[in-house]
């Protein structure tokens, strides 16, 4: 497949998974054409040579792994992780009020977003309902609306005269709320938001007892550039880490080598990681010492295991805006279209250290993939990602890449489609190494 397309079937990807339940759902549709079996973490696992798994945690966390064909404590594990959320808007439990003719729906700020990106966007409402069936039991239901739902109009420049010398300004309380509709006063707020989300799900009236409701862009992904060298979407931040990290698990020259492969794709990143189902919580070592048990292998041959294994963790990077030089660190400019980024910090918000940085740029350098390397300046803050957190749990070696992006954690960024290819070849040869 080339670049081209690789890139489109991320993008294609990306407009399926509206929030980090349908990123989930999009994975597990691919796994399970690819023959992988889900297991369940309440039940006893047997689990074959060469055999394809996958775990779901509460429907936003995924983890999908290949057995090997040597034994775990003569290869250790081969990790990948990403995670599945993206900064953003979430709505509040009591959703819908009234002011001034207007339904708004109330939202929370979800890590952190560049808020004015939101402003005079298409938006609608998509990730998981839970519902009580007629039976009575408790269940979760995925909703999306496809259709334009909300906006969040900009203030007109009359009355904000200084918006282009101070920038867009948005009270995180006062003057995010979205236009949904244009309601009477008798009408009620949260009646009418309560009969959209019946509607949408084809259910009874107060079946509804809680969500978790991402705001999302209903704009496709596109191709850009006079070569249509570059590809913009939402959710690029880390939508794309989790294809790369797919594409590599699933090519068919890593299904059958000697080390167990797994690909960790974890919810709560961008808040985080501290839950049941984020990078911090206990998620990954369960499933590894799991596969370990069902494998056979000893408690001291487990640890011998994870001295063994290595984890790369996938997260953007920042690339080079030629408008605004002085952002970057001028010794460490990553420029888009030249391949993945080495991401170190001495400050450890990064996992990088010198041996896991060279054996990542050794095998770009054996799969022909080029590489970058990526240092924040000292005079700001620097972001952290999933690596140092799951490194420092399970004490294996791990190394933070990612590719070069423009405009992170806005509503739409922007990539290189020549990046996403160097990275899935990379992360490809990994697994083959």
């Amino acid at each position: 497949m080339n670049s081209r397309l690789q890139v489109q079937h991320l993008l294609d990807f990306i407009d399926a998974s509206p929030s980090p339940w349908h990123v989930v759902q999009t994975l597990e549709a691919q796994l399970t054409r690819c023959n992988f079996i889900r297991l369940d973490e309440t039940e006893t696992w047997a689990l074959k040579p060469s055999g394809r798994y996958y775990v779901v945690r509460d429907g936003s966390s995924i983890i999908a792994f290949v057995l090997g064909q040597k034994a775990l404590p003569e290869t250790g594990f081969k990790i990948i992780g990403a995670h599945t959320d993206s900064p953003g808007l979430r709505v509040r439990p009591n959703a819908a009020n009234y002011l001034d003719g207007f339904l708004r729906v109330g939202v929370e700020i979800y890590g952190g977003p560049i808020l004015a990106t939101f402003t005079d966007r298409d938006l609608s409402l998509a990730g998981r309902v839970s519902v009580k069936t007629e039976q009575g039991q408790l269940e979760s239901r995925l909703i999306r609306f496809d259709k334009v739902l909300l906006r969040l109009p900009n203030l007109a420049i009359h009355m904000n005269r200084s918006v282009n010398d101070e920038g867009l300004k948005l009270h995180k309380q006062n003057e995010l709320p979205l236009l949904l509709s244009s309601i009477s006063e008798q009408q009620l707020p949260q009646a009418y938001f309560m009969d959209l989300l019946h509607d949408q799900l084809a259910l009874d009236q107060d079946r509804i007892l809680a969500w978790d409701l991402v705001v999302y862009d209903t704009q496709k992904g596109v191709f850009w550039g006079a070569e249509q060298e570059f590809y913009a979407n939402s959710q690029l931040d880390n939508l794309a880490s989790c294809h790369a990290a797919i594409m590599a698990l699933l090519d068919e020259h890593t299904l059958f080598t000697d080390a167990t492969r797994v690909c960790a794709l974890f919810d709560h990143e961008e808040v985080g990681s501290e839950s049941h189902k984020g990078a911090d919580g206990s998620f990954l070592p369960d499933i590894l010492a799991r596969i370990a048990l069902a494998t056979g292998t000893a408690q001291q041959d487990y640890a011998r295991t994870l001295a063994k294994s290595f984890q790369i963790s996938v997260d953007m990077a920042h690339a080079y805006q030629p408008n605004f030089p002085l952002a970057y660190e001028p010794d460490h400019k990553v420029i888009v279209n030249q391949g993945p980024v080495i991401k170190v910090n001495a400050g450890q918000r990064y996992s990088t250290e010198s041996h896991s940085e060279a054996l990542f740029a050794n095998w770009c350098e054996e799969a022909g993939v080029p590489y970058q390397k990526y240092s924040h300046r000292c005079d700001l803050p620097c972001g952290s990602t999933i690596g140092p957190i799951t490194s420092a749990k399970l004490g294996i070696r791990s190394v933070d890449v990612g590719n070069p992006m423009w405009a992170m954690h806005s509503i739409r960024e922007s990539a290189g489609v020549l990046d996403h290819a160097f990275m899935i070849r990379a992360l490809t040869h990994f697994f083959m190494a």
